[in-house]
């Protein structure tokens, strides 16, 4: 038993360590690409006053983001599977930060509207390039906590975009705002290009032992072997089986278990893109902070994502040994219960902030499970192509949700907003419990 065990510790030793570099890629070139749709909601007031526009106006404006960047999502994901990571990506953040310039030039509201559909769809295979590196990167073990990681970077966007915005819309304007998050994303494409392969043994910065260990479909290097734990009566109800890969694009659209993780994760976003895009104003009306301190509490409940991502990652990964389903219907009834007590926030600013963070907390704890739940259910080939219809079908849910926030808020109040999103968490909730919980997900993604 010694001998192995020192064998083990060798070996861990002598493997190189590239994915986390790869990791800390995506994590970067995401963070800044979260940040370029972000900083739309601390400009939005002063774009408003500038161009007279309603609230309804503005919702459209924030939606036309997300509507084309969801129907850029699977054309995106049939490109990956047939381009390839290493090309697409690079061309991706190069245009999402020439977009973010001319968004800033844009003397009209119309011309603001084309920009931001046109963002939308520059940054459409974002999302899947790094998700479809993710599962091509790591071992399934370390996947939840890789994704959590990737998923966290878009909080940390959310979370830099709103105080740094407000410095420079200070400084010199809305506009000088979106020229100064422009200029990164050139130098960004350049890096992935040069330090990220499509795969990891096309890297020279990968050893062998590396690879393996990428490759290895056991649970632990030193039980290669070891099923799954049993959770008894939660994997009852979690309806966890063994279910067959869905090894073509066929089987991939024609599969509930895809359209249910979709359409939860449909509602999901749309919750998150409501307070990515509305709550500075929120803050503003209804709490009357100053810019700056709207700045700094707007971009809490995303700090707060960050850690939740995190949370979640791991949960999924180690507590619930690879369970995804869990972690989503944490999210969904947290998320709901937070939306009544926004409703019933005080307006002093401690109150408000510590409640916007542990929403952020709460919200996200599940949300990178419906990206890693269809890595289960597919091959290394179709992910990119279940990815994309998961992923399309959440940022529908972004678009819509935001555009129906600006209806309400003309007709009603916040009050109304708040009890929208909450119902939304519950519908999500519904979609989560109607599809399995998949089980042997290793076993399920040998295929190449």
């Amino acid at each position: 038993m010694t001998s192995i065990a020192t064998t083990d510790a060798a070996a861990q030793a002598a493997r190189s360590k590239y994915r986390w570099v790869v990791l800390s890629v995506i994590v970067v070139v995401y963070m800044l690409a979260a940040a370029d749709r972000a900083n739309i909601g601390i400009a939005l007031p002063y774009i408003q006053k500038e161009f007279g526009a309603s609230n309804a106006q503005a919702g459209l404006l924030v939606s036309a983001f997300f509507l084309f960047y969801s129907l850029g999502q699977i054309p995106a994901g049939f490109l990956l599977s047939k381009v390839g990571v290493r090309l697409v990506a690079p061309v991706s953040i190069a245009l999402t930060s020439v977009v973010t310039l001319l968004i800033g030039t844009a003397h009209s509201f119309g011309l603001l509207k084309v920009y931001r559909s046109a963002l939308g769809v520059a940054e459409a295979a974002l999302p899947l390039s790094m998700l479809s590196t993710i599962n091509r990167w790591f071992p399934p073990r370390e996947k939840g906590l890789a994704t959590g990681a990737f998923l966290s970077a878009a909080k940390m966007g959310a979370v830099l975009a709103p105080p740094i915005g407000a410095a420079l819309i200070m400084l010199d304007g809305w506009r000088t705002m979106f020229f100064a998050f422009a200029v990164p994303g050139l130098l960004l494409a350049l890096i992935w290009w040069w330090l990220v392969p499509n795969d990891p043994r096309a890297s020279q910065r990968v050893n062998e032992a590396e690879a393996s260990h990428i490759e290895d479909q056991g649970r632990s290097d030193n039980e290669p072997g070891r099923a799954q734990k049993s959770f008894g009566a939660l994997d009852t109800f979690l309806r966890y089986k063994r279910t067959a890969p869905l090894a073509t694009s066929r089987s991939v659209f024609a599969s509930w278990n895809i359209w249910g993780c979709g359409l939860g994760y449909l509602l999901m976003t749309g919750v998150v893109n409501v307070l990515l895009a509305w709550l500075p104003k929120y803050l503003g009306e209804v709490k009357h902070f100053e810019l700056m301190q709207i700045g700094f509490v707007a971009s809490l409940p995303f700090a707060g994502g960050v850690l939740g991502n995190i949370v979640g990652g791991w949960l999924s990964d180690t507590v619930l040994d690879r369970r995804r389903k869990p972690t989503m219907m944490i999210s969904a009834v947290a998320t709901c219960l937070m939306m009544i007590a926004l409703v019933y926030a005080p307006n002093d600013l401690l109150s408000v902030s510590l409640l916007l963070f542990g929403t952020g907390f709460l919200l996200n704890i599940g949300y990178s499970s419906f990206s890693v739940y269809s890595m289960g259910l597919t091959t290394r080939s179709t992910y990119p192509v279940a990815a994309s219809l998961v992923n399309s079908a959440g940022q529908a849910g972004g678009a819509m949700a935001p555009l129906i926030t600006g209806m309400l808020l003309d007709s009603y109040s916040w009050t109304a907003v708040f009890v929208f999103l909450g119902v939304c968490s519950l519908a999500a909730l519904v979609f989560v419990l109607s599809i399995y919980e998949p089980a042997g997900l290793s076993e399920q993604n040998t295929t190449n």
